[in-house]
């Protein structure tokens, strides 16, 4: 069919017969996420970044104490490897990222 202007029309034209029955039973049912659920299931997707984090807070603890005590030369060398747990940490998030983006192309 060719409409004024040269332009083709598409027509479609539904199926014969009634539209299948909607049957509420078929639908799942989501439940509400919590933290801690939320939280586990991102750990177990990538366990690197509680762990990171956990050794930025350890180390940052250690420095604080001795920086406490006095010990500055420890203190420095510790606020030194808390810059090294976090950039670990920042490793591990943007690895788990790609990761996730890669399993969602596929």
């Amino acid at each position: 069919v060719r409409q004024p202007g040269g332009a083709a029309a598409v027509t479609f034209t539904m199926a014969a017969g009634p539209p299948p029955p909607l049957d509420p039973r078929v639908f799942p049912a989501f439940r509400e996420e919590g933290f801690g659920d939320k939280f586990l299931r991102k750990t177990r997707e990538n366990p690197l970044v509680p762990l990171g984090c956990l050794c930025t807070v350890g180390v940052l603890t250690y420095g604080l104490i001795s920086f406490k005590r006095g010990n500055t030369r420890r203190s420095q060398l510790m606020m030194r490897a808390r810059i090294l747990a976090q950039g670990f940490t920042f490793a591990a998030l943007l690895g788990g990222m790609v990761v996730t983006a890669l399993k969602s192309r596929q």
